[in-house]
């Protein structure tokens, strides 16, 4: 069974791009990802792009860290990603508790996010790192820098309370109004944005300069990508002093008159613009995907499209019909309940694993295959189902455990070829007949490698008392992409709907997954009812 990646994205708000990027690169890489969103708001935007939400405390709230803790053990988060300013500092003060669970947290040292959160100690560090940085100073009667000067708080963000000033009356007006502010020559030039990911250890992956082409309140709205060799030299001289954990922005302004750039600010965080360089080829989301999995990943130069315009839009999702699907949609505890949803209905649809049997029974019946071939090991299916249960790499922890790493592939294959020891209880083999009984058609939608889930299929005496089953993967034919005829993906629906002849609104679906079961079917318009397994490997 290949792990299931979890990630946890802490006040998820509208962050819609980086969601979609890391489903898209888990796509790509063919990666079982599941994506959980915390925010204090129920329905912020980007939480209905997560496969799981949930609602959280304000961070200001002493139980905030408590409470993360708590749904990092509950869910068996793997990484917990923050996304705004405010969750930084907080979060690598607590970052080894979040480790002992076994969660990594993509965030850098506590020193270091104290350096980005004060923009007073910003450009001494940036000047430690010998690049250019105008000098801020706190109080009014200390500025000595000339005019125009900007002001903005010492920890603000998204530009807020930050203005220019083109005189010392002006400076003295807005000094008034702008809390806990620093002051520092205005820089005249060309914006720059860089974005940067590193590995876990502080070594750089990609570094991505784009030009901030048009902003509004601090968020980039259309920008270009510009590999100059300067600014990457730069920012890779920030980088060895910074030694980032994950992804770092850091934000310079080149000078008009004399071409030098001059360094600003530094967010250690997916800036709110860094999907416009995963777009473009500096993929941070893959690149974070094949860390957690364990991969090394040398320095990538200039990986990023060079030139390539990229322009951001709005766009909504209606939260209120979201919330009522999922309030309104059918529960049964087992699935002899679905019967009384069928009742007027002239087919049954079923997903097979944790619907039709408990996979859980699949997982064991693999451990005590691959078991088989350890002998020498006492208690082997045991140590590799504790693992599972523990939220480990199975196979990988077990074959590291007796040195026998090289062993994996064969592992793999014995797991994946097994012809398992499961059964259709006797109470499912009885509603299946009872609806054979009645007239009704019955059909299985099915992800996953055909070899296997056709093993299931045959051990579960399934063919014979059912009509039509799709395993998904096998529409892909050999050369196709298998995520794209997965579920969500509605085309095994509508071939099913084909082959049975019957009106969609006349057919029901019954699955056990929230997150990928029922988006298709009530596409169509299919009635949906969610058996919520007890038993269920995931819940």
């Amino acid at each position: 069974m290949e792990k299931e990646l979890r990630i946890l994205f802490t006040s998820a708000g509208r962050r819609v791009e980086l969601m979609q990027a890391f489903h898209h690169a888990a796509e790509k890489l063919a990666v079982s990802l599941k994506i959980y969103g915390a925010d204090a708001s129920d329905d912020a935007p980007a939480l209905f792009y997560c496969d799981e939400r949930r609602k959280i405390c304000k961070i200001k709230e002493p139980d905030y860290i408590p409470q993360l803790l708590k749904l990092c053990e509950k869910d068996n988060i793997d990484l917990l990603i923050p996304t705004i300013d405010t969750d930084l500092l907080i979060l690598a003060k607590e970052k080894t508790k979040f480790e002992q669970l076994g969660t990594r947290v993509l965030i850098s040292a506590e020193d270091k996010i104290a350096i980005c959160r004060d923009k007073r100690f910003t450009a001494d560090f940036y000047i430690g790192c010998g690049v250019d940085s105008p000098r801020p100073v706190d109080r009014l009667e200390l500025y000595q820098g000339g005019f125009p000067a900007f002001i903005k708080p010492k920890d603000g963000s998204s530009s807020i309370h930050a203005y220019r000033a083109d005189s010392w009356e002006e400076l003295a007006a807005l000094s008034e109004r702008v809390p806990d502010y620093i002051i520092q020559p205005f820089i005249d030039g060309r914006e720059y944005t860089v974005d940067i990911l590193c590995d876990f250890d502080g070594n750089p992956v990609y570094v991505t300069p784009r030009e901030r082409l048009a902003v509004r309140s601090g968020e980039v709205l259309k920008t270009q990508i510009a590999e100059d060799d300067r600014m990457i030299e730069e920012s890779l001289r920030v980088v060895e002093g910074f030694s980032p954990c994950g992804p770092i922005t850091l934000q310079l302004i080149r000078q008009k008159e004399t071409g030098r750039d001059y360094f600003i600010e530094i967010n250690p965080r997916f800036g709110g613009g860094a999907p416009l360089s995963m777009s473009a080829g500096a993929d941070s989301a893959e690149a974070v995907l094949r860390l957690l999995l364990g991969e090394k990943i040398s320095y990538q130069p200039k990986a990023a499209k060079n030139g390539n315009i990229y322009s951001r839009f709005d766009q909504c999702i209606c939260i209120t019909e979201e919330i009522r699907k999922e309030k309104e949609l059918p529960i049964i505890d087992s699935l002899a309940e679905a019967d009384k949803y069928s009742k007027d209905k002239k087919a049954v649809l079923l997903d097979l694993d944790d619907t039709l049997y408990n996979e859980k029974d699949y997982v064991k019946s693999g451990y005590k295959k691959i078991a088989e071939n350890y002998p020498e090991i006492p208690e082997a299916a045991e140590e590799l189902w504790q693992y599972f249960l523990e939220g480990k790499p199975a196979v990988d922890s077990f074959l590291e455990r007796h040195g026998r790493e090289r062993e994996k592939e064969a592992c793999l294959k014995c797991y994946r070829s097994q012809a398992p020891e499961i059964i259709l209880s006797e109470e499912n083999r009885e509603l299946l007949e009872k609806w054979r009984r009645e007239g009704k058609k019955i059909g299985i939608i099915t992800d996953g490698r055909p070899e296997g889930q056709w093993k299931k299929i045959k051990a579960l005496g399934l063919e014979k008392l059912v009509d039509e089953i799709i395993v998904t993967d096998e529409l892909a034919g050999n050369h196709g992409d298998v995520k794209k005829f997965r579920k969500p993906a509605v085309l095994a629906f509508q071939i099913m709907q084909m082959r049975l002849g019957i009106p969609y609104e006349k057919m029901i679906y019954i699955g056990d997954n929230p997150a990928k079961d029922f988006q298709a079917p009530e596409k169509l318009h299919m009635p949906c009812v969610w058996f919520q397994n007890k038993e269920g490997l995931y819940l």
